[in-house]
């Protein structure tokens, strides 16, 4: 059995008919949309979904600066500024 993440669901139909009463009704908290029982899609609120974007950005970042300060000493160019 797969998980619902999320603790409103809804299925394609009822989000067809009426999407933004589905919304209203969710009270800003993410929605599951299911299709035979099963979830085919999340529906976050802009700001969950604008928060975990920025949480991704810094993840990839963070990810970044840790490989470049994992280097050994033959990697290293001298330069002479002058």
């Amino acid at each position: 059995m797969t998980r619902i993440l999320a603790n409103y669901t809804t299925t394609i139909s009822e989000l067809k008919k009426s999407p933004s009463s589905v919304i209203e009704n969710a009270n800003g908290e993410s929605i599951a949309i299911l299709n035979h029982n099963k979830a085919s899609a999340y529906l976050v609120p802009s700001d969950v979904y604008e928060n975990m974007m920025e949480m991704l950005d810094e993840y990839y970042l963070i990810q970044q600066v840790k490989e470049r300060l994992d280097y050994k000493e033959s990697d290293l160019i001298e330069e002479n500024i002058k």
